[in-house]
């Protein structure tokens, strides 16, 4: 009998994977308010029209010590499985986004980084370098730390985390 070929095996595996997921949604932002929190409100609704649940969203400034906070305290929560982040993934002075999430993170997804970086290469070119976009595990919970632009956020739930979501979950729960 011939080995499944590698992409029988991805959608076996989405196949059995998480169908939904509570995912908290957190702007990092100096200047963003509810009012104008156009790609937190972005996610949350892509979120929501893809079947996942948004268990809570807030927003925080760019401070690595509220950032951490947000999600220790999400991590008592049982139903809080996702983290989405989004801003502070820059190279400005204020962007410490990347700093705070690694800093948490016990397994690294590598692959995200680069096929987001990837991704934007072919809509906004070499600009595409500067982001420190990222994701990875942390006690058994995926974080996805993302620019802070609308047109980001839905390039990376569209193109990258919504397809694998319950994909990742199953995984990460093994």
């Amino acid at each position: 009998m011939a080995d499944p070929k590698p992409d029988q095996v991805a959608q076996e595996h989405r196949s059995t994977g998480h169908k939904t997921a509570g995912c908290f949604v957190l702007t990092i932002s100096d200047s963003k308010t509810a009012k104008d929190d156009t790609s937190g409100n972005l996610i949350r609704e892509l979120l929501a029209a893809a079947g996942h649940t948004v268990v809570g969203h807030g927003i925080v400034r760019d401070e690595p010590t509220q950032v951490i906070a947000v999600i220790r305290e999400g991590l008592t929560k049982p139903d809080h499985q996702v983290f989405i982040l989004t801003g502070g993934t820059g190279i400005t002075s204020r962007d410490s986004t990347f700093e705070a999430v690694e800093a948490l993170l016990t397994k690294r997804i590598t692959g995200f980084g680069e096929l987001f970086r990837m991704l934007s290469y072919g809509e906004i070119g070499a600009a595409a370098m500067m982001s420190r976009a990222q994701a990875g595990v942390v006690q058994g919970r995926l974080v996805f730390s993302l620019p802070g632009s609308p047109h980001a956020c839905r390039l990376a739930l569209e193109k990258l985390i919504i397809p694998e979501l319950g994909h990742l979950l199953r995984e990460v729960s093994r």
